[in-house]
């Protein structure tokens, strides 16, 4: 066992989130002495590609990029982007603040490309593990953080501080849970995995019957997906509400994503943060942007048009129960929310847009929970996204993404991802200058690793 270097920083996961964290380390000069590195389980970049359909655009301004809101001056900014690949003045043109979601994906790469020293692509964090400081049985000075990569090899690093950046996972609730993965998906997988269960887009041997079940915005992409790109697919999409609602993106109310606003839902009761996130729940779940109902509206009318009825929005429909018949299918017992009337029908297939969970890092930390106190269960967490652990615990853990009850709705989206690094960076740098002993920065250190070995190799 080889042991090279004690990381000032190890960020788990590496979406936007780590990215930003990436670039704001970067930047300042104080920190970029801070012996940092990633994991990432996938092998190269990628942020939702399972929905990156080729003409759904950005929900917000291109401006809630990585960095303008903190510096836009840095050289990471969508504009750069836009001017290095030579397509700014052809953006402008466009007269849109929202650029496709495969143009954002392809800046949010550009800008992992210069970090790949840093970097460990490949890998799985098995587990995290506490280290406890010399001399002393309950004080625990470091994390060890072991990982899995795709030979099978395990490595080992260790770190004074964490930053836990994995996003959400696939929420599936639990009447589609023991149906297994045969001829059910989640949109977050639906562009991998759409033509295994309904085959290709031009496969016209047998039609298909897919239910696309959730009433956001995935659902809603979805679902004009299937009924323009697949010919022989007719799609239902079931929803619980009596109609697909409008996101509310008006100016005033679009004021609760600024990253000021963090500090007004911080700054209440934890009944009074969960009053003000309801209020405005309506505008970043199960509504979907106004174009697009538009877009699903005229094209059920115009199936009436054309007495060609093939794609149905079921509204008002609850459903009780989802079972697999012999034959392969799957049955849903659907109820009417109106009438109360309840009936069976049957489909080759289901696309889940059911959301995210966003409790995926509590089992990450499981093995440091003994140590930690309530923190992790109740979800304490201090303004600068650090978790509240107790006074024998030294190393920081910030949590990204995953504090929407304590910092609001903003905490999942791009919105922050600016200022929210700038905070965690500052509080970094304001305890490694307190806790670090001084030392030598060797030269592992300082580029991360970047012979892409690990801090301790088993």
């Amino acid at each position: 066992m080889q042991r090279d270097t004690v990381f000032d920083l190890i960020g788990v996961g590496f979406g936007p989130s780590n990215l930003s964290l990436a670039v704001r380390l970067a930047e300042e000069a104080g920190t970029s002495r801070l012996a940092h590195c990633f994991i990432e389980r996938q092998p190269e970049f990628g942020w939702h590609r399972g929905m990156l359909l080729d003409d759904c655009r950005m929900q917000i301004s291109f401006l809630k990029d990585l960095v303008t809101q903190r510096d836009p001056k840095s050289r990471f900014t969508f504009i750069n982007y836009l001017f290095e690949r030579g397509r700014l003045n052809d953006f402008v043109n466009l007269k849109s603040f929202y650029p496709t979601r495969v143009e954002f994906h392809d800046y949010l790469r550009w800008v992992a490309d210069a970090f790949e020293e840093r970097l460990h692509y490949g890998e799985t964090v098995t587990s995290i593990e506490p280290v406890h400081t010399p001399g002393s049985s309950k004080e625990v000075g470091a994390l060890r953080v072991s990982s899995r990569d795709q030979d099978g090899r395990e490595w080992q690093r260790v770190t004074r501080a964490l930053s836990v950046g994995i996003g959400g996972a696939a929420q599936v609730p639990e009447a589609f849970a023991a149906l297994g993965s045969h001829n059910v998906i989640h949109s977050s997988t639906y562009l991998t995995s759409i033509d295994r269960v309904v085959g290709k887009a031009n496969d016209a041997s047998r039609r298909k019957r897919v239910a696309v079940i959730g009433g956001g915005q995935s659902a809603a992409e979805v679902f004009v997906d299937l009924s323009r790109r697949f010919l022989h697919v007719d799609a239902s999409l079931v929803i619980r509400s009596g109609a697909l609602k409008p996101a509310d993106d008006t100016p005033f109310v679009n004021e609760i994503f600024s990253p000021a606003y963090t500090d007004v839902v911080y700054g209440q009761s934890k009944d009074g943060r969960r009053s003000l996130i309801e209020r405005f729940r309506d505008t970043n779940y199960a509504v979907v942007d106004r174009p697009l109902i538009e877009q699903i509206y005229e094209m059920l009318y115009l199936q009436n048009v054309s007495d060609d009825v093939r794609h149905r929005l079921l509204a008002n429909t609850g459903i009780e129960a989802a079972v697999r018949t012999a034959d392969g299918q799957i049955e849903l017992t659907l109820r009417d929310n109106l009438t109360g009337l309840g009936r069976a029908e049957r489909f080759d297939a289901l696309v889940l847009a059911t959301g995210y969970r966003r409790d995926t890092h509590i089992a990450l930390l499981d093995g440091l929970a003994p140590h930690l106190g309530d923190a992790l269960a109740q979800g304490d967490v201090e303004r600068d996204y650090r978790l509240a652990t107790p006074e024998h615990f030294k190393p920081r853990i910030y949590l990204q993404g995953c504090c929407e009850d304590s910092h609001g709705l903003s905490d999942t989206l791009l919105s922050v991802l600016a200022l929210r690094s700038d905070e965690i960076v500052a509080s970094l740098a304001e305890h490694a200058a307190r806790d670090r002993p001084a030392s030598r920065i060797t030269p592992q250190q300082k580029n991360g690793m970047s012979d892409g070995r690990m801090a301790i190799a088993l």
